[in-house]
């Protein structure tokens, strides 16, 4: 498997979604993984091979250029504008910003849960950073 080919035109929160508001560091599409720079205050891709960004905060919501605005699930459900497996939990991958299944994870990166699969095309954001290299 890969992680999954996001169309960020039908990235959608659901109505139990919890969002923030924020400015992008970086360009950001919607239906990346991105997590909030402590330094700078600003969203910037989770990356799970990369030295301080093996971390998850939320889901981008819209795409934005850097210093723009972006909004972010942060738990919730999320039609995330990819094909999901029902039941499968996906995690932060070694691509910047991207979400793969658990099968995807190797040894040295990150145990990142960002969510289950409700159905289809819907995941359950509950982002949970483990801490737990493999």
């Amino acid at each position: 498997m890969a992680d999954l080919v996001i169309t960020p035109a039908n990235v959608v929160a659901g109505s139990n979604a919890t969002r923030d508001i924020g400015t992008a560091g970086a360009t950001i599409a919607a239906g990346h993984a991105v997590y909030l720079d402590a330094a700078t205050n600003n969203w910037l891709l989770s990356d799970n091979n990369g030295t301080g960004t093996r971390q998850v905060k939320g889901i981008a919501l819209n795409g934005a250029s850097i210093n723009q605005p972006l909004t972010v699930a942060k738990a919730g459900d999320v039609t995330i504008g990819a094909t999901l497996v029902p039941g499968t939990a996906y995690y932060l991958s070694a691509t910047p910003g991207g979400i793969c299944p658990v099968a995807d994870l190797a040894t040295g990166m990150d145990s990142v849960l960002i969510g289950l699969a409700k159905s289809a095309s819907v995941l359950a954001v509950d982002i949970q950073n483990s801490g737990v290299t493999l």
